[in-house]
């Protein structure tokens, strides 16, 4: 039995909360979290212990911990965790700082325990099923990939301020898709955005829509879209081109009614929010992490591939701001 302690209980741990209660194989025996009454209404829910991150540290017998605290203290608590012996699943990104990212890397890969990050899309069946035909060589090399991401409305603007930004904090997703399904970092990035959905968004110096091209070595390229306003739903969507066919994934919708008419076609929108989209994708994420840890493989989204999503966007940041193209170079990917 894993014993595992969750570090945050916001919303996105209470997510993954109910995660580890569904999985046999874990006993979830404490929670943690700056706000002690959430912690405690959280563990009261679910028959754990609400404890400091200090004593879930020093717990020798808890093996693992779910990291799903704010962005700003995911370095330290997963240097701290693996110093102390424990596996560790981190919400993405890793950090705000790729250089602090790269400290923590280093400090964790010197103590051999397995740290994953939870880049969930992966997980998603749809997603999932379209990088396995894409590496069966089902439609040959892959040449152009296409990811878009587009959220039904923006976040409160106090929420933007201290998200380091929409390519760390939104299309860091889409650059570990596009690492992930192209089998690793891009050449350089090229990115522009605008704020075009909230005046109040550019006035806290960030953007609200963005487009990137990625260029890899071999010449493949990817080219991702984000905005923080689509009115009528969540939408996710990947389609590769490559020399023999193309793969796409497409939206899940609301229901899969279609009606037909004289007057054309009508079909459910995508669902509106993120949860309804990846719920399924947050459970195998977490009993991928699970079957890699209790059977000593490789972690299916190792930490160093977190760094890499966060190079790409930290390059994307620095290409927005000076209009130029900035190459991934080996330093930034630790």
């Amino acid at each position: 039995m894993l014993r595992v302690a969750l570090l945050g209980a916001g919303r996105i741990g209470r997510v993954h909360a109910t995660s580890i209660v569904m999985t046999k194989s874990c006993d979830l025996v404490a929670v943690a979290d700056v706000n002690t009454d959430a912690a405690r209404d959280l563990a009261s829910q679910i028959g754990a212990r609400a404890m400091s991150v200090e004593e879930i540290i020093a717990d020798a017998s808890i093996d693992a911990v779910l990291i799903a605290t704010s962005t700003d203290t995911h370095s330290d608590l997963i240097e701290r965790a693996t110093a102390a012996g424990k596996a560790v699943l981190c919400e993405k990104p890793v950090d705000l700082s790729l250089e602090r990212a790269l400290a923590t890397l280093a400090k964790a890969e010197a103590t051999g325990l397995p740290v994953m990050v939870g880049f969930n899309r992966r997980f998603d069946p749809n997603f999932a099923a379209l990088k396995a035909a894409f590496d069966k060589g089902e439609i040959g090399k892959g040449e152009l990939l296409s990811i878009t991401s587009f959220d039904p409305a923006p976040p409160p603007v106090s929420y933007v301020k201290v998200s380091g930004g929409l390519f760390r904090d939104m299309m860091i997703h889409d650059f570990d898709m596009a690492c992930w399904i192209f089998g690793g970092a891009p050449a350089k990035v090229t990115a522009t955005g605008a704020a075009l959905v909230d005046p109040e968004i550019g006035a806290a110096g960030d953007v609200d829509t963005a487009a990137v091209t990625m260029v890899w070595d071999d010449g493949r390229i990817a080219v991702i879209k984000n905005s923080r306003r689509a009115g009528y739903g969540y939408d996710q969507r990947i389609e590769v081109l490559g020399s023999d066919g193309l793969l796409s994934a497409a939206n899940v919708l609301e229901n899969t009614v279609q009606k037909i008419t004289t007057a054309g076609a009508v079909s459910a929108k995508p669902v509106h929010f993120f949860l309804e989209r990846y719920m399924r994708a947050y459970q195998d994420e977490w009993t991928a992490f699970v079957d890699a840890v209790q059977g000593g493989t490789t972690m299916p989204v190792t930490l160093r591939e977190g760094v890499a999503a966060l190079a790409c966007a930290e390059a994307a940041t620095r290409s927005m701001q000076t209009g130029q193209t900035v190459a991934i170079t080996p330093d930034m990917l630790g």
